[in-house]
């Protein structure tokens, strides 16, 4: 069965009050219906770095995220993690303040999942920041998993 990454958007898009912008609320939406066929279908893993984040922000909302990924395997921070963060800082081109957005993406790559699914168009599922990735990957010898929105993926 194919693995996944689940960065933190998706638990948090499906636990988020509904959306009254149209872009956001269609987002809600795929994801909900992703979702619902996700667990049959992926070996779905989050990491320590999602945990901390989903725990933040409003209480309610953040119990209702931990509930929706409870029974998943949780992937621990390692040094090959650590690794792969040193390696993609500034050479993925992200801002300092995506320092946990390039913890994702080392997760996901030092696990060799074939996933990584995110919301996060602007750090993680960016065209320019995923040919990085690979080159950088290439060069270390690597697999790059697959890139994508719940859309991508249903």
């Amino acid at each position: 069965m194919p693995s996944v990454y689940l960065e933190t958007t998706i638990p948090s898009y499906l636990v988020s009050r509904p959306s009254r912008d149209l872009v956001t609320a269609a987002h809600q939406q795929i994801t909900h219906e992703w979702w619902a066929q996700a667990k049959a279908n992926f070996e779905i893993f989050v990491s320590e770095a999602v945990l901390e984040e989903i725990r933040a922000g409003d209480r309610a909302l953040s119990i209702r995220r931990l509930e929706l990924v409870k029974d998943l395997p949780v992937l621990t921070l390692s040094a090959e993690v650590g690794d792969l963060v040193r390696l993609y800082s500034g050479r993925l081109g992200l801002p300092e303040h995506a320092s946990t957005d390039v913890l994702h993406i080392a997760f996901a790559v030092a696990y060799g999942l074939d996933y990584l699914v995110t919301w996060n168009c602007r750090h993680i599922a960016n065209g320019r920041v995923i040919h990085r990735l690979a080159s950088l990957n290439r060069e270390a010898g690597r697999p790059t998993p697959i890139i994508v929105t719940p859309e991508e993926l249903s």
